[in-house]
């Protein structure tokens, strides 16, 4: 006789749990209903008991996701106390949610794209409405401080929760919330933000660009507005003005355009990294010079990099594996650097505090609400400067006395 099956309290939030992790490991086109269904123990209809559709169960995961953002808020900011104290009180709940919940910050940060408008009008109606409250706590805490420049931080700020997404650094938990809530303490203490700017390389050389490099970067351009498995070759022939089969004359395949642009990413930034050590003069020169290279190579091509950190899970094999090289590659440059000017520092932090730093840079280049800042990329270098230097912070970081 058949053992009875167990019954779970709470199936839609296993289901959602179980969703997100095989989104994040496979990519949400590559999990079907089935994959779901199969690794809670289920058949297909029983999922669909509780979803009408896979898009419902990432609409779900992100919509829990903000409104446990919303609780921790209205914890934090709900308790007596001064203003710098219930920020702290929150960073610490973020940085909580951010290590038991990784794989929901993964889907928050790349994932979004795949939601019906409704669904995401309504993500980003929720999370605004926490952000402009976080903003708020942050100017009662910090009064000098425009709204804009208050906004920018706390961007900023939520970047260092959502880079726990990006890396599988393993720390004792609290060791880890601790690392996390001091980097955004840090952030939220920027002192002064720019008031010039750095120069930013166009992402087009001056002449006219070939006929590959205008589908390259119609590819690239529709791949990060919609995904890499919404776009067909003929919406990339119509995106530079010629017909579906004529891509075909300069890629093979769609494939080899998605591995095209993340190769030329991967090239481009390793370039200009080796460019800013190479000019360096110092341990501490090197870090910035990195850190400034990679804000502004990001700023000048934000098509590329989204491409390059979202869809780079959809490359065949050989070709995912060599860019995962790379960026490891690329990473650990910028550990050894880190720790360079920290002799003390130990590599797990540093790698924290490093994807921290680089999730900044990813996340605010494609926050289009902070673009039209007249000094962003010498602000990015400013913010990430503060990340790294925040894997050990001061405990009065947001009193501003921080360095």
């Amino acid at each position: 006789m058949a053992e009875p099956r167990r019954r779970v309290p709470d199936r839609k939030g296993q289901l959602v749990a179980l969703a997100a992790e095989l989104f994040g490991r496979h990519g949400y086109h590559e999990v079907g209903v089935q994959e779901i269904a199969a690794a809670a123990g289920l058949t297909g209809p029983a999922v669909y008991r509780h979803f009408p559709s896979k898009q419902a169960i990432l609409a779900h995961a992100l919509l829990a996701g903000v409104d446990a953002f919303a609780a921790a808020a209205d914890q934090a900011f709900g308790t007596a106390g001064a203003p710098a104290e219930r920020l702290r009180a929150l960073h610490v709940r973020l940085a909580e949610l951010s290590v038991e919940h990784r794989e929901t910050l993964a889907l928050w940060r790349w994932q979004g794209r795949h939601l019906e408008p409704r669904d995401q009008a309504a993500v980003v109606q929720r999370a605004g409405a926490v952000m402009e409250r976080w903003t708020a706590e942050l100017r009662a805490a910090r009064p000098e401080l425009a709204g804009g420049d208050a906004a920018l931080l706390c961007w900023a700020a939520m970047s260092v929760f959502g880079s726990v997404s990006v890396h599988h650094v393993r720390l004792p938990r609290g060791r880890t919330t601790r690392l996390l809530a001091g980097i955004a303490d840090t952030v939220l203490a920027t002192p002064e933000l720019p008031v010039g700017d750095l120069p930013v390389a166009p992402a087009v050389p001056a002449g006219e660009p070939t006929r590959r490099e205008a589908v390259l970067a119609g590819a690239t351009s529709l791949f990060r507005e919609r995904g890499y498995h919404a776009v067909s070759m003929e919406d990339i022939g119509a995106a530079v003005g010629i017909a579906g089969p004529s891509v075909y004359r300069h890629f093979a395949s769609k494939q080899e355009l998605l591995a095209a642009a993340c190769r030329r990413m991967a090239d481009r930034l390793a370039a200009e990294a080796e460019a800013a050590l190479a000019a360096a003069t110092g341990p501490a020169d090197a870090l910035h010079k990195l850190v400034r290279s990679y804000a502004t190579t990001a700023l000048a091509h934000r098509d590329l990099l989204a491409v390059y950190a979202a869809d780079a899970g959809s490359l065949a094999a050989p070709d995912r594996a060599e860019l995962i090289g790379l960026q490891r590659g690329y990473v650990a440059g910028w550990v050894a650097a880190l720790r360079a000017v920290h002799p003390g520092l130990a590599e797990p932090p540093a790698r924290i505090a490093v994807s921290a730093g680089l999730t900044i840079v990813n996340d605010l280049v494609r926050t289009h609400r902070l673009l039209a800042r007249p000094y962003l990329a010498a602000e990015l270098v400013v913010l990430v400067d503060r990340a790294l230097s925040g894997s050990a912070p001061p405990r009065s970081a947001l009193s501003g006395s921080g360095p």
